[in-house]
């Protein structure tokens, strides 16, 4: 949490002091959502890592259901969605829906952020989490996607730079170079 927004918050350490959630500035009566107590916080976390190792029959659902128990319980003061964000790729990896814990959901997330607030809070104001599971499972579905079209497109890119690298150097060792460069690169803007 250096250099970013909530670093002098209290970051890794739950709140102590009520929160909530709306447009900057609000008070407390103009809050778009109320998390619980600070003083129901251990137990509300409890009760959530227990639900991590529930045995549960669809692991999509049972992660959509902790990720949006994660924001609404609120634990921190400032920066709840990068764990809350975060969580999803370890899940998947942990239930054996990854080899590594790699998924970027944040992108989908960022892309329909008003829906993406609205479900959470339609879950907490109308208990509408069929509503909130099917915006979720679409999130993981169409960012699966995505993030599949990606890797190929990078691996695509690798062949052509190996093909081309060696065409253009005759060397022995143009294939390892390209290999060092795209384990270099972090194809920001790809």
């Amino acid at each position: 949490m250096r250099g970013v927004r909530g670093q002098n918050r209290n970051p890794g350490e739950y709140r102590r002091i009520p929160n909530w959630i709306g447009p900057k500035g609000c008070s407390l009566e103009e809050a778009h959502f109320v998390p619980i107590g600070a003083e129901n916080l251990p137990e509300a976390m409890n009760q959530w890592e227990r639900f991590i190792h529930v045995k549960y029959h669809d692991k999509l659902v049972q992660l959509g259901i902790l990720h949006a128990e994660f924001e609404s319980i609120h634990p921190f003061l400032d920066g709840n969605g990068r764990p809350g964000r975060m969580f999803v790729p370890l899940f998947l990896f942990a239930a054996g829906q990854l080899t590594q814990p790699v998924f970027y959901i944040s992108a989908y997330f960022e892309k329909y952020r008003d829906e993406y607030y609205e479900r959470l809070l339609l879950v907490s104001r109308d208990d509408d989490w069929t509503g909130w599971v099917i915006f979720f499972l679409k999130a993981v579905t169409e960012q699966a996607k995505e993030n599949q079209d990606r890797a190929s497109q990078i691996l695509s890119l690798h062949e052509e730079k190996r093909r081309e690298i060696a065409e253009l150097t005759h060397s022995q060792f143009a294939g390892h170079a390209v290999d060092f460069l795209f384990k270099k690169s972090n194809f920001q803007g790809f």
